[in-house]
Order: structure tokens, then C-alpha cells, then sequence
């Protein structure tokens, strides 16, 4: 066993294993049915939907829009060359910042999109059946408390345990 500190509890540790473990499940199911069910990736899916906001009709900037989906550059990139060869998506120079290009949803990208809500209304009623609507609400928190917490992990560079890095974050937010 690596040398813990002594907060190390196995209980814990294990209990962390299975939540990261089923989150990680969770993500490639949610993958696979969306291909399967909706013909599209999540990232499609998540880039698609992020530009269809009314507060972004202009388009948002590559890199806010990088930014706000929490995937890498290239990830989006490559994405995003997909969605342009099927014209769902432009790329066109900000009219602001000219050496920036803005990512702007294409008339026949909202037709599409529009198009998938029934079947997205439908892909969420389906997995959140056994759902009542306040544990939406609580797993909506937790997950968002996970994302905060996640964003603040810093681990020494020798890889050593800091058991109280971030106790005080978490306790704030509960």
C-alpha cells in the first residue's frame, strides 16, 4: 500500500472508486445510446446545443466556446470540421476581433437541431424515469459541486496525497 496520511480510510476510498467508476460508465453509456439512438456524438450534441442558446445567436468565439464545454481544443476542432462538412455549422471572422473566428449556427444546423428535440425530450424522459423531479434537482447540485471540486484538485507534483487540499472548498458548498 502507498503511504497514505492518516485520514486514509478504505471505507472511503472505496466508496470514491465506485462513484468515479459508475460516472465514467455513466458517460460512456451516454455516448453509445446517443450514436445509437439520436445519430449523433455527445459533443455534437453538446456543441450543438450550446450554440442554439438565444444569448449566443451571433455565435460564440472557438474559444469560449472551448471553454464552456470543457473539452479540448482539438477534441472541438475535429468536431467541428464534421459539423461544417454537413453545414450545420460556420466558422466566420468576429467582427470585434478579426484575427478571431466565431462559431455560428447555420439555419439548416437549427432545422437540425430543432428536428432532434422530440427525440432528446424523449432520450431524457426515457433515462430519468425513475427519477423523481427533486432528485433532478439534487443530482443537478451534486454534479455541479463534483465539477467545482473537480476544477480545484491539485496534487503535489511527486503525485504525494493531500488530504486536506480541499476540505474547506467542500464544506463551503454544501
Amino acid at each position: 500500500m502507498t503511504n497514505f496520511d492518516a485520514s486514509y480510510d478504505q471505507s472511503v476510498s472505496s466508496i470514491h472508486n465506485r462513484l468515479f467508476f459508475r460516472l465514467f460508465q455513466a458517460g460512456n453509456t451516454l455516448d453509445r445510446q446517443t450514436s445509437k439512438e439520436l445519430g449523433i456524438t455527445t459533443v455534437q450534441w453538446s456543441v450543438l446545443g450550446a450554440l442554439s442558446r438565444p444569448q449566443v445567436a451571433d455565435g460564440m468565439s472557438f474559444s469560449d466556446l472551448a471553454d464552456y464545454l470543457v473539452v479540448s481544443r482539438q477534441s472541438l476542432d475535429g468536431v467541428l470540421k464534421r459539423l461544417e462538412r454537413e453545414e450545420h455549422v460556420v466558422r466566420v471572422t468576429d467582427t470585434v476581433d478579426r484575427r478571431a473566428k466565431k462559431v455560428v449556427l447555420t439555419d439548416s444546423g437549427r432545422e437540425f437541431w430543432d428536428s432532434l428535440q422530440p427525440k432528446i425530450y424523449e432520450f431524457y424522459r426515457q433515462a430519468l424515469a425513475s427519477f423523481r423531479f427533486d432528485d433532478k434537482v439534487s443530482l443537478v447540485h451534486f454534479l455541479n459541486q463534483l465539477n467545482k471540486g473537480m476544477d480545484g484538485v491539485k496534487l503535489d507534483e511527486g503525485g504525494s496525497v493531500n488530504a486536506s487540499n480541499n476540505l474547506a472548498d467542500v464544506d463551503a458548498h454544501r
